[in-house]
């Protein structure tokens, strides 16, 4: 089965907690603080995998999270690092960001290994915060917490030269004579629902990768049928064959299909409509009225595109055009076609930590990133660590915040999930 889209969540670990701990030893009266730190989350990568053709695996299997990393332990141990997650993924994958549609990274290349989410950093211990006015600190820090994310896998099929056309015209057909592939080919509509792809080798011994994209129906770049699905495998090809059905065998207007197959693919993407095309007038073996090929003919000429006139069935006219389609590749630069101006990677560094002051019920609530990671280092049953929190507010503008919000003293402040009386 082939399957070329998923939604999954990918999760970094956590950071280890660092440890709050002294030393205890025979004939030490009053042992220093020998807390360990924590170990750092690991991170989550997304790996091209060679062996890999298809996202099938991503149907079963949708959360993948990194290992977490160790508490920190006294003595001085540092906590263990978490492992790694390495998500393997077929040559042509693009992941995005499910919420804002952003491309995370563009996986088109082989041997790629790409960083999309860091873990988290480990927690410092009380080994840290040791002064020579503070000789027991008895507060740590714990590690910052991993990152999750909600993406979205697109696989894209890698081909030099995209079949493209109305259901029915012969691209299966054609794909089957050129190359070792084995589409199923039938008379009736959408008989291809994945795209197949296949290798042409030349007489003259060149060789490059072919895909025959399923049938583009009117409203194909709006999603109407599987339009949207199968427009994302003719991104990446550098050559448009455009079969048109010269017979007419279903009453089609060859010339009329082909402004409307072009203007799905511009309504889908601008690139696409300026991707050189080459017209392929094929079944010229059923050819019962000569008024299409010339329709075709003219069309051609006003266009300034060059047309091959081929039977699929009977083989006529395949040799010269391959040839011709694998001179023009030469000519052709290798472009990425994915935009990546707005490409992001995630990492926790990056990230800005805000804050909100609310006035809740009477009560001055402070939540938000920046609030959770300073209670996450303190210790607030401890004068030391209290000091250190207060130390903390003021330094990232909480303090100053809450002034703005007409906060006087003996008021409440709950910060994240711990209240306290207010006092200056």
């Amino acid at each position: 089965m082939f399957i070329d889209y998923a939604k999954i969540i990918i999760k970094s670990g956590d950071g280890g907690n660092g440890a709050t701990s002294f030393r205890r030893e025979k004939y030490v009266a009053a042992g220093g603080p020998d807390g360990g730190d924590g170990g750092k989350g690991g991170d989550v990568y997304f790996v091209v995998d060679p062996d890999s053709n298809t996202l099938i695996d991503f149907r079963f299997n949708k959360k993948y999270k990194a290992q977490n990393g160790e508490n920190g332990r006294g003595s001085n141990c540092y906590g263990k690092n978490g492992e790694d997650c390495y998500i393997k993924v077929p040559i042509g994958t693009v992941v995005k960001d499910f919420k804002t549609g952003k491309v995370i990274v563009d996986l088109s290349e082989k041997g790629q290994k790409e960083l999309v989410l860091k873990g988290g950093r480990g927690g410092k211990g009380n080994t840290h915060f040791a002064t020579s006015t503070r000789q027991a600190p008895n507060f740590s820090i714990d590690g910052e917490k991993g990152k999750e994310k909600e993406i979205i896998l697109e696989l894209k099929s890698l081909a030099d030269v995209g079949l493209v056309g109305f259901p029915n015209v012969g691209k299966s057909t054609i794909l089957s004579k050129v190359t070792a592939a084995q589409p199923k080919i039938a008379d009736y509509h959408f008989t291809t629902i994945d795209p197949n792809l296949g290798v042409v080798k030349t007489e003259y011994g060149d060789s490059f990768v072919i895909a025959d994209i399923p049938g583009i129906i009117e409203g194909a770049s709006e999603g109407i049928g599987l339009g949207t699905q199968f427009l994302r495998h003719v991104e990446r090809t550098r050559l448009l064959l455009h079969v048109l059905d010269v017979a007419g065998t279903e009453g089609r207007n060859p010339v009329e299909d082909f402004y409307k197959i072009n203007e799905e693919l511009k309504k889908y993407s601008e690139k696409l409509a300026t991707r050189k095309q080459i017209i392929v007038a094929n079944k010229i073996d059923s050819v019962q009225e000569e008024q299409n090929l010339k329709e075709i003919e003219k069309l051609a000429k006003k266009e300034n595109l060059e047309i091959y006139k081929i039977s699929a069935v009977t083989g006529e006219g395949l040799k010269e055009l391959f040839n011709y389609v694998s001179e023009v590749i030469k000519t052709l630069p290798k472009e990425e076609i994915v935009d990546v101006e707005d490409r992001i990677v995630y990492t926790l560094e990056e990230e800005v930590e805000p804050f909100t002051v609310e006035i809740i019920n009477g009560e001055f609530v402070v939540q938000g990133p920046a609030a959770e990671r300073i209670m996450r280092r303190v210790n607030v049953g401890d004068n030391e660590s209290f000091a250190y929190l207060q130390r903390s507010l003021r330094k990232i503008g909480i303090d100053d915040a809450l002034r703005e919000k007409g906060i006087q003293e003996g008021d409440s402040v709950v910060l994240v999930d711990w209240e306290f009386e207010w006092y200056d």
